[in-house]
């Protein structure tokens, strides 16, 4: 199977290289310079995934992940600098899968793009098995990627949706972040544990949205997360 993956970054040095060594990897690639033609690109035509710069013209990042989280849960990938922290945790709150820092190791993105291809497709998988998880008022159906809790939605990424998997499938017992990551990202994947952290506030946000009282997920301080058992 032939991937699409959608570059979109104002530094055509960066767009230009990635792109030579994915299309040399086998996957399709499509490159925008500024945020507003990249996300015309993924509303009309779809992606498998998106590598995305934070910093651009016309429309920034932030702003390009806030639109397509408003029709798709396609995976995305940002690319920061090593000084853009708060970007970085802006970006996981907001939605993005994952976060990669400049400069950067070509050969990292490409096996981060890998694990989140790989994800979607056991989602695909599991679809056509259709597990339904219950837990308490939580509810996962992988057949449908659906969320719910006390029977209203909660809309969750590819990312969240498996964390709160993980969590809900040992209810009581303590997942470290490192168990969390690989859950969620494969094993022998470096993610920062913060990553992890952002990802639980906004999982915690989107129950909260929905529910002012929830209050399920649990963190035990320098250890990690846990499901209230009920």
């Amino acid at each position: 199977m032939t991937y699409k993956v959608t570059l979109i970054d104002d530094d055509l040095n960066i767009t230009a290289s990635v792109a030579m060594v994915l299309e040399s990897e086998g996957f399709t690639v499509e490159s925008f310079s500024d945020g507003e033609s990249g996300l015309d690109s993924v509303t009309k035509n779809g992606t498998d995934l998106v590598v995305l710069d934070i910093k651009m013209p016309r429309m920034d990042g932030m702003e390009v992940l806030k639109k397509i989280r408003e029709f798709s849960d396609v995976p995305v990938i940002f690319l920061t600098s090593k000084d853009d922290e708060i970007d970085q945790l802006l970006g996981l709150r907001m939605g993005a899968d994952d976060y990669i820092t400049k400069p950067f190791s070509q050969r990292l993105l490409i096996e981060r793009i890998r694990v989140l291809l790989r994800r979607q497709d056991l989602k695909k998988t599991e679809a056509s098995v259709g597990q339904h998880i219950v837990y308490g008022d939580i509810e996962l159906d992988e057949a449908r990627h659906l969320c719910t809790w006390k029977k209203k939605p909660v809309n969750l990424t590819v990312t969240e949706f498996l964390l709160v998997k993980s969590l809900v499938t040992r209810p009581g017992h303590v997942r470290t972040r490192d168990q969390l990551i690989d859950m969620a990202y494969g094993e022998n994947i470096y993610v920062d544990d913060r990553t992890v952290d952002s990802h639980i506030k906004r999982i915690r946000n989107k129950f909260k949205k929905v529910d002012d009282s929830f209050d399920q997920i649990e963190t035990l301080y320098g250890v990690g997360y846990r499901i209230k058992e009920v």
